[in-house]
């Protein structure tokens, strides 16, 4: 009886030492397959690198300065008209015009306002398409500095770093972003100017 329930016990750990030796391979099988190593692993600092690239630096920052003057200018009119408006209203209250002559000054104002913001409107919206055009510029350059750097697939996932929390600076890649954007830049106007 004792030889029949020691031969069952071996034989029970036997068939789980097998067992669990046959998931512990399986285990390791997949946990080598999926596992990523930091080199695997890339950022890259997109603000920065738009920031400092040559396109920015050369037709990013005059669109900007074009679009806030337009603004600005914008601004200006829009305060001019409102102190004519108040100077023809004071005039009137005070007696010093007609109102007939109220009126005309006041439906001159009205179609140059009309005019303004027509005008506002047509150069807002060349604008806006300016900095449409500028903003994909960017980010095909971006995506075709990143498409070359990984070429040869060296990183399996790359992320932009302002979704980062923390990180070994060793996973920046940003300054070979930034290099190649710019590479590419100045081989987009060599083509541009043949």
């Amino acid at each position: 009886m004792k030889k029949a329930i020691l031969s069952a016990l071996i034989v029970a750990a036997g068939l789980v030492a097998c067992k669990d030796n046959g998931a512990a391979t399986t285990n390791a099988a997949a946990e080598e397959k999926q596992t990523v190593t930091s080199s695997d692993i890339a950022y890259v600092q997109v603000e920065a690198v738009l920031a400092q690239c040559d396109l920015y630096l050369n037709e990013g920052v005059a669109l900007k300065e074009k679009t806030e003057k337009a603004q600005k200018s914008w601004a200006q009119k829009e305060q001019n008209l409102q102190a004519s408006l108040a100077k023809l209203q004071e005039r009137y209250q005070k007696g010093l015009i007609t109102t007939n002559d109220a009126q005309k000054e006041q439906a001159n104002i009205e179609q140059r306002a009309a005019s303004y913001q027509a005008n506002a409107q047509k150069e807002a919206q060349a604008l806006d398409e300016e900095n449409y055009v500028f903003t994909n510029r960017a980010q095909d350059l971006l995506q075709r500095a990143v498409e070359e750097i990984n070429a040869d697939n060296k990183y399996k996932l790359i992320i932009n770093a302002s979704a980062l929390i923390d990180a070994d600076t060793t996973l920046n890649i940003t300054p070979a972003v930034l290099a190649k954007v710019n590479e590419l830049y100045a081989a987009d106007k060599n083509a541009e100017k043949k």
